[in-house]
């Protein structure tokens, strides 16, 4: 017959997403299993229910780049990340994924997949692997995390979830942001960690659509383009903030797609009206190289209307838009076109400009800019400065990345830091 344990330290990790999974198997892989007891406690009633949609349903789980690169792709609080990055960085992920039974593959990018293509076996390898560690779990939502005064500081003892006060060593909060509420990240972390003391930086979307004015995007709506530009300009500034390439898509609103969510990122204020969108619908053609193509179409077409001798050149959706832009009569014959006229169309061809005037709803939004303070956080051990035993990771910290798997290896690697310091010091 074995022996019952004798618990004498219980360790709860709040919210089980990408960040509460990851840490709750890593407290468990470390901590005694004899006297230690790490707690799950997770509102939905499944496990990583917002992991299981990232990246379209396929996990862009981390990127293969190496530290500089990294922190070169998060622009809120990168030196945050330092130490959580050098203990457990985007080689140690993939690692750690391949050893638990997702094999993975590297994409365009330098993006980081299941070879499964399926965001479920991610997450069905880390709750199999809490389960084999015996990690205890429950469903219910922490409403309180309470504290005493323990050597003159203090110290968390108590979390109340599903109406009842639970005695702990520690919590790692791992709650998330406010993108995709119904998947449960709700913004409730703010509350508990604001009922601690901690500041909130006002919570924004990020890698978000955008709004456009006008309807020029409406008339497009459904078309998708692959292989563009995009430049984001300052026009206070006439700068460029932002450059790629890559894939966008119309919409009734504005514009989304890949290409449009990393660059929602570089636009703090879009509501100041001051920023343009440049869409360049012919990036590998040069200003001859594209004459050249247009001058061959018209050939091709002299005997047709304007508006009719584009369809090798451009999509059904964007062709009467374009046709607008350029100022063209669309009736005219293509062979009564001048050159001034062609290079006006080559001109929109190259630069098509939209005016963002606003993000879609942050609910519509990848992740959260904004949430608790890191000045009030320890970077060496993700514990709050203003109570002992409480530890942060992932989304609801105020770190944010741009697209391509660097949000995911922030909550893993702040999940790890988490979880290490919450066995060893508590």
């Amino acid at each position: 017959m074995s022996e019952k344990k004798n618990i004498v330290r219980s360790i709860a990790i709040i919210g089980g997403g990408a960040a509460g999974l990851l840490a709750a198997a890593y407290a468990a892989e470390i901590c005694d299993p004899d006297t230690d007891e790490i707690l799950l406690i997770e509102q939905n009633d499944r496990m990583g229910k917002k992991l299981r949609i990232t990246g379209k349903g396929r996990c862009n789980l981390t990127n293969d780049c190496d530290r500089d690169e990294f922190l070169s792709n998060v622009p809120t609080n990168p030196r945050f990340l330092y130490a959580a990055l050098a203990g457990f960085d985007t080689k140690d992920t993939q690692d750690y994924f391949e050893s638990i039974g997702v094999p993975l593959k590297v994409e365009r990018g330098k993006r980081v997949f299941p070879v499964s293509d399926k965001a479920g076996d991610v997450v069905e390898a880390l709750v199999k692997r809490c389960r084999e560690l015996g990690v205890k779990t429950l469903q219910g939502r922490v409403t309180s995390v309470h504290t005493e005064v323990v050597d003159g500081r203090p110290t968390v003892t108590s979390v109340r979830a599903g109406g009842k006060d639970i005695p702990v060593a520690a919590a790692i909060l791992c709650t998330g942001g406010c993108s995709y509420p119904v998947t449960g990240s709700d913004g409730s972390g703010y509350k508990l960690a604001e009922s601690l003391g901690h500041t909130i930086i006002t919570p924004k979307a990020s890698l978000v659509p955008l709004v456009c004015e006008g309807n020029l995007c409406a008339r497009m709506m459904g078309l998708s383009l692959r292989n563009v530009s995009l430049k984001v300009m300052d026009t206070d500034k006439n700068k460029c903030i932002y450059e790629d390439f890559g894939e966008m898509l119309f919409t009734h609103y504005g514009v989304t797609g890949p290409l449009i969510l990393s660059a929602s990122a570089h636009i703090p204020d879009v509501e100041s009206g001051k920023y343009e969108l440049h869409v360049n619908l012919k990036p590998a053609l040069d200003d001859a190289e594209l004459d050249a193509r247009i001058l061959a179409d018209f050939k091709k077409y002299s005997n047709k209307d304007f508006i009719n001798a584009l369809s090798d050149l451009l999509p059904v959706k964007a062709i009467e838009p374009v046709v607008e832009l350029s100022g063209i009569d669309p009736r005219v014959k293509v062979n009564a076109i001048t050159k001034e006229q062609r290079k006006a169309l080559a001109s929109v061809l190259h630069c098509i400009k939209l005016h963002p005037v606003r993000t879609r709803p942050i609910a519509e939004a990848i992740v959260t800019k904004g949430g608790v303070k890191v000045s009030e956080v320890d970077p060496k051990t993700m514990q709050s400065k203003l109570a002992a035993g409480f530890y942060f990771a992932g989304e609801v910290l105020d770190v944010d990345a741009y697209t391509g798997g660097f949000n995911l290896q922030i909550a893993f690697s702040t999940a790890r830091l988490a979880a290490q310091s919450a066995v060893w010091n508590s």
